[in-house]
């Protein structure tokens, strides 16, 4: 029986298909995204003597539906920059997580910290797209890679002058990365088959890198003690999003979760 990410990797290679028989690889170079000035994510990330965030712009997912009716990512985007951020991700999947490449597009536009696009990248032609849109980085889904296709995506983000955070679930994708071509390394704390978050296995699993690598915390992460945890364990950052799109104003709840953060860390030194 399909998994929810089959289904997804399905929908976005059909998706794909019609995209590229309306714009071609060449026709992204006109847009006015691809000759922008690319930020350094993994530089941003480890600007900072505490943990870093990679605050989230999402609308929705397929578990959880509508994430946040009153949504305007310009808006959100400011917020977060204003909050502390050191990067944002822009969820630009439409079927399943209601994002949009003209969200991701917007945003890039406006932000003076590095943007990352979120989706399930299966195609080099998805990487030339992110970097017409504005984006500095794409995810990468080790999960959703078979054979070769993960150094030949990383070699599309060199090629277009983007950089890439690679995500792992599970041991065995961790075990199997070249890490000469990894620079940013993810674990996703939440289970795809259980959907349960467990923190505590996601650095163990980050924990495997080399230590010059860029260590990012993702999904599950709701609270200061979060950040402390992964302080403590030589995180450099967490990317969090539906925490913060549940709240009214999502800077001020990012701004006040590292107050307490940096607080908390300097009365344990």
């Amino acid at each position: 029986m399909a998994t929810i990410l089959d289904q997804i990797v399905e929908k976005t290679a059909s998706d794909l298909a019609k995209r590229k028989r309306k714009v071609s690889l060449k026709d992204l170079e006109s847009f006015k995204g691809f000759e922008s000035d690319k930020l350094s994510m993994a530089k941003a990330l480890k600007n900072s003597k505490n943990v870093s965030i990679i605050a989230e712009i999402k609308k929705g997912s397929p578990s959880k539906g509508v994430i946040r009716h009153d949504f305007d990512p310009e808006k959100l985007a400011n917020q977060y920059i204003e909050g502390g951020a050191s990067a944002i991700s822009v969820l630009s999947d439409e079927p399943f997580f209601m994002g949009s490449l003209d969200y991701l597009e917007a945003v890039s536009e406006i932000s003076t910290i590095p943007v990352l696009r979120k989706d399930f990248i299966i195609d080099p032609y998805q990487i030339k797209e992110a970097s017409a849109y504005g984006a500095d980085a794409v995810l990468i889904i080790a999960t959703i890679c078979k054979g070769e296709q993960m150094k030949e995506l990383l070699s599309a983000t060199k090629e277009y002058n983007l950089e890439a955070l690679v995500e792992c679930y599970h041991e065995e994708e961790v075990d199997r990365l070249d890490w000469d071509l990894v620079e940013i390394f993810g674990v996703n704390n939440r289970d795809l088959s259980s959907f349960i978050v467990d923190v505590h296995r996601g650095v163990h699993l980050l924990k495997k890198s080399p230590v010059e690598t860029v260590r990012v915390s993702e999904s599950g992460l709701s609270s200061p003690d979060d950040l402390v945890f992964l302080q403590k364990n030589n995180i450099d950052a967490a990317l969090i999003g539906e925490h913060f799109m549940r709240k009214e104003d999502p800077g001020d709840a990012l701004k006040q979760m590292l107050k307490k953060a940096s607080s908390l860390i300097e009365m344990n030194n």
